[in-house]
């Protein structure tokens, strides 16, 4: 095993590239929130302006809120932003909060496994059965699918990093974010 300061470098890299990526995604799920306003803002005039309702806008942003959640799901755990019992942790000691925090980070790495695995079999099922959006537009359901295992790997990785840092004696992630430090 490498020394302590050749492991919190290459840790420091790893988080640098998961954050990196994090930051790609989170950049697209931000443009979808915008443009799911747009779209909606736009429905409302011409529905109650023009008396001409767009048919198509509501079914292209619920599959958007797909998308948006999926990507943003990682950086807000990589923030410490996610729901967490914090009143049960709080008054545990240090040891205490170690392991609560482990015990997340491996229950998040779980989970993004179930994400991977059964997100990707059940678009890939889709895809062979060549299964369809209900309603106007008719797209592919495997595309929307799709955003859960790549939820799932961003998912992961975070979680692996998380784990990665309580393993090495770094702060948590997000007792780093709510420090006010930046989370790279």
């Amino acid at each position: 095993m490498p020394p302590a300061p050749e492991r919190r470098r290459a840790l420091a890299f790893i988080a640098k590239a998961i954050g990196a990526m994090n930051g790609v995604a989170i950049a697209i799920s931000a443009a979808g929130v915008l443009a799911s306003l747009g779209l909606i803002a736009w429905a409302v005039v011409m529905r109650y302006a023009f008396n001409r309702p767009p048919v198509w806008v509501d079914e292209v942003v619920a599959f958007m809120l797909v998308g948006i959640v999926m990507l943003g799901a990682a950086q807000s755990l990589r923030r410490g932003e996610h729901i967490g019992v914090d009143i049960l942790v709080a008054k545990l000691g240090p040891r205490g909060r170690y392991w609560a925090q482990l015990w997340s980070s491996a229950s998040v790495l779980v989970v993004s496994v179930i994400l991977i695995v059964n997100g990707w079999q059940t678009s890939m099922f889709s895809r062979k059965l060549g299964v369809l959006t209900e309603g106007n537009l008719e797209i592919p359901v495997f595309w929307l699918q799709l955003f859960l295992p790549l939820g799932g790997c961003m998912m992961l990785l975070v979680s692996l990093e998380a784990i990665a840092r309580l393993v090495a004696g770094l702060p948590s992630l997000a007792t780093q974010a709510h420090h006010g430090e930046e989370v790279d």
